[in-house]
């Protein structure tokens, strides 16, 4: 038989329940309205531009009219298996070319530039904002920067003693937006990774050499797995931002190259020639192609996206002095337990 007031009990706490959970979609809904409209809405509205053409015909009076005419995935077949499968499929590789090679560089000398201005004891101001300039640069004006620097008779000619033309259409031209981009948000990496050091307690290093630790063992074995998890993450923020790439190639070596051509350019291409229909199913493709590396990388890697793992905490000191004896709670004799 339940006590008396155990099912009001459970009933109010029921219904506590149910009022927290409201309460928190209430608060939760105007963000969920805002992402709705400014990302949910492009995203269903270039599927509909994709499956529909525009065509143009003269109505009675000669005017030219032109309307919308539903093609199904007409554009999404000649995309990639049609005429224009080529342009889409070097842009295709363009694009996982450059977020490859970029974002592992980006993620090396990012822990390199974390460390040097972690472990600087002079200037560490003047280290920090030499290093966060490139990041802090806009790319436009980088990347105009660098055009100077990559011309016929620049300076990266003058220091290798030949000439190259890296704003062509070929591997110099490739070779020139990876640097650049390296240049610029390598820091970024390394702000992130700056983060992470700086919660990691002195305690655990200390530990580690009094166990004989070298700074390589260090390094390996309590640095790395420490900041993994904000390694990850940057590392992630990168893919995303270098899937999109756009205005590096773009400004620095021009449009319609087809050794950096990226997915973005051609959709942009298309887009400027009024080719909406096409322009939104290589958008389309790219979202996809976007969210599928994402979802992928966080489920290989279980990158923490949300915050939900624990903080390093430095390990408690123990107690110096002996420890006292706990008595013994049971049928002592006369002797035991004084």
């Amino acid at each position: 038989m339940p006590r008396p007031g155990t099912t009001h009990a459970k009933r109010y706490r029921k219904g506590i329940g149910k009022a927290r959970r409201a309460l928190a979609v209430l608060l939760v809904s105007p963000t969920l309205t805002v992402i709705a409209l400014v990302v949910g809405y492009p995203v269903i509205a270039a599927i509909g531009d994709s499956v529909h053409a525009e065509s143009t015909s003269l109505d009675a009076s000669g005017f030219v009219r032109r309307t919308e005419e539903f093609v199904g995935l007409r554009h999404y077949r000649d995309i990639l298996t049609g005429p224009a499968s080529r342009r889409f499929w070097n842009a295709f590789t363009n694009t996982t070319f450059f977020t490859v090679s970029t974002v592992v560089l980006e993620a090396l000398l990012g822990v390199v530039l974390a460390l040097a201005m972690h472990h600087t004891l002079r200037g560490r101001g003047i280290v920090r904002a030499g290093i966060l300039i490139p990041w802090a640069v806009p790319t436009v004006v980088s990347a105009v920067l660098w055009q100077w620097i990559f011309q016929a008779d620049g300076i990266a000619n003058d220091l290798i003693g030949r000439e190259v033309l890296w704003t062509t259409d070929a591997f110099p031209a490739q070779f020139a937006v990876i640097v650049v981009d390296t240049w610029k948000t390598a820091p970024f990496v390394g702000l992130l990774v700056l983060a992470g050091l700086q919660l990691i307690p002195v305690e655990i290093y200390e530990a580690a050499r009094v166990d004989g630790a070298s700074h390589w063992q260090q390094f390996i074995r309590v640095t790395l797995p420490l900041v993994r998890p904000v390694l990850l993450l940057a590392v992630l923020f990168r893919l995303l931002d270098a899937l999109r790439m756009f205005d590096l190639p773009y400004v620095l070596i021009g449009p319609r190259k087809d050794a950096v051509e990226t997915l973005t350019m051609v959709a942009f291409d298309e887009s400027v020639n009024s080719r909406y229909g096409v322009a939104a199913a290589y958008a389309i493709l790219l979202f996809c192609y976007v969210a599928a590396v994402v979802f992928v990388f966080i489920r290989i890697l279980r990158v923490d996206v949300l915050g939900l793992h624990a903080p390093v905490r430095a390990p408690r000191p123990r107690r110096s002095g002996p420890r006292r004896r706990r008595r013994k709670h049971h049928n002592a004799g006369p002797g035991e337990g004084r």
